[in-house]
């Protein structure tokens, strides 16, 4: 099937918690997934590493890869780490190019990635941001960069960890139900961040009992939510 899925996501972890049901459901169905990691999240999301005795900036790096990759093997998604770093993630231009790259080259099908708020940490705000711009700029005819300029693949934004402050508002309920032991074992691989499994499969079943009020489909027990950057182009209203 020549259809794909991208992926940006700020830390090694983040498409994990946020967008793992999403990547394991579309590869299931054979689309190619790549997840673009803009940095490992060595600084600011590896507490669990940093208490380790004698632990440096570069073995957490390593050990940050290790897990993403574990998880993404796990997941069915490919995954491609930039070490642009966390706390502060900068943008450069160098990383936008690439990025656009990326966009030219996969000509995705839709897109996921961070919120446009979150008060907790700006390295999220950031990738937000940098996948708009990346999105936009490979649209451009004239921009310099190899492939193909891309078409109009719709943007769907995770929801962030504390939604209530970040203003994150549910407009899509994705049903993970049949993907969720997937996303369950890919949680387990990120044992720096142990403290967030349980958070988020229990933020799994809320929205899966959202999605069945919302549906009247009893047979969802799990789901994923987004919100859509640009509006929705369709002939019939169901």
């Amino acid at each position: 099937m020549d259809k794909s899925v991208l992926v940006v996501s700020a830390h090694a972890a983040d498409f994990v918690w946020r967008a793992g049901g999403a990547i394991a459901l579309y590869a299931k169905r054979g689309y190619r997934v790549r997840i673009l990691c803009l940095s490992f999240g060595e600084r600011g999301e590896s507490q669990g590493l940093w208490k380790k005795p004698g632990m440096t900036i570069e073995q957490v790096k390593k050990e940050r890869q290790r897990e993403s990759e574990r998880a993404a093997g796990l997941l069915g998604a490919e995954v491609r780490f930039f070490d642009a770093g966390d706390y502060p993630l900068r943008p450069t231009d160098d990383l936008i190019h690439v990025m656009v790259e990326e966009f030219r080259a996969m000509q995705p099908s839709f897109v996921l990635t961070h919120s446009f708020e979150d008060p907790y940490n700006a390295d999220h705000i950031e990738a937000n941001q940098l996948t708009l711009r990346a999105r936009i700029y490979a649209q451009a005819q004239g921009y310099p960069a190899a492939g193909k300029a891309l078409g109009a693949p719709p943007v769907f934004l995770f929801e962030p960890h504390q939604p209530e402050q970040c203003h994150f508002n549910p407009e899509v309920l994705l049903d993970i139900t049949p993907v969720m032991e997937t996303k369950h074992k890919a949680m387990e691989s990120m044992v720096a961040q142990e403290h967030l499994w349980e958070y988020y499969t229990d933020l799994a079943k809320r929205r899966g009992t959202q999605a069945v009020r919302n549906s009247d489909r009893k047979d969802i027990k799990f789901a994923e939510a987004y919100q859509r950057v640009y509006p929705e182009v369709t002939e019939e209203l169901l």
